[in-house]
C-alpha cells in the first residue's frame, strides 16, 4: 500500500518480448552466432573459388599509427594514397580491380612513406598475373588460383636490446655520484677561484 506522498506502483512485467503471439518482437536474441560464423566462412570460401584465379584479399599499405604514444608503430591502413598509386604507374580505377585497395582521404607526410607503398604496389604487380577480362583463353582456365599471400603481411623486425659488458657496477650508485658531483660543482669552481685570487 503506498503511505505518503510517494510513487504509484507502476512497474512493467508483463513484457512482449519472449514470444511472437503476443505481438511483434521487440527484443532480438543472437543465439546463432556460432552457425552465422561458420556460414560466412562457407560463403568467403565459394566467393573466392568463384572468382578464381582474382586474388583474394586486398592490398593494404603500411602506415604509422595515430597521436605521440603510438607514432612508432606500423600497421596495415585502409588504403594506399592517389600518390602512391600513381608513383606505382597504375590509375586508381584500375588498382580497385586487381585487388589494391585505393584511400583518397589519407595524404603522405614524408617521402619514405611514399617510397615505402609504392614498393609494395611494385612488388604486389610483379607477384600477379593479369589477364585479358572479355576474353576465355586456354591460359585463363590453365591458370591456377594461389593459395599462399600475396598481401604482403607486414614483417617485424626481430630487434633485441644488447647490454654490453656491465661487470659489477652498480647503476644507482653511478646516479647517486654523478647527482653529486653536479651538486657540488659550484662550490669547487668557488674555491678555484678564491685560491686563484689569493696567489
Amino acid at each position: 500500500m503506498v503511505n505518503g506522498n510517494r510513487v504509484v506502483p507502476n512497474q512493467h512485467f508483463h513484457k512482449k518480448w519472449d514470444s511472437a503471439s503476443r505481438g511483434p518482437l521487440k527484443i532480438k536474441t543472437h543465439l546463432d552466432q556460432a552457425s552465422k560464423k561458420k556460414s560466412r566462412r562457407i560463403a568467403r570460401a565459394a566467393k573466392a573459388a568463384a572468382c578464381a584465379p582474382a586474388p583474394v584479399g586486398q592490398l593494404r599499405p603500411a602506415v604509422h599509427c595515430p597521436t605521440q604514444r603510438y607514432n612508432a608503430k606500423v600497421r596495415l591502413g585502409r588504403g594506399f594514397t592517389l600518390a602512391e598509386v600513381k608513383a606505382a604507374g597504375i590509375t586508381a580505377a584500375y588498382a580497385k580491380t586487381i585487388g589494391i585497395c585505393v584511400d583518397g582521404r589519407r595524404s603522405n607526410k614524408s617521402q619514405e612513406s611514399l617510397d615505402l607503398n609504392t614498393k609494395r604496389i611494385t612488388d604486389y604487380l610483379a607477384s600477379i598475373v593479369v589477364f585479358p577480362k572479355r576474353k576465355a583463353s586456354a591460359d585463363i582456365k590453365a591458370a591456377t588460383q594461389f593459395a599462399g599471400k600475396v598481401i604482403q603481411p607486414l614483417a617485424k623486425p626481430a630487434t633485441a636490446l644488447v647490454m654490453g659488458d656491465v661487470g659489477e657496477s652498480n647503476a644507482f650508485i653511478s646516479l647517486r655520484k654523478a647527482r653529486k658531483e653536479t651538486k657540488i660543482d659550484g662550490q669547487r669552481a668557488a674555491v678555484i677561484i678564491r685560491k686563484a685570487k689569493e696567489q
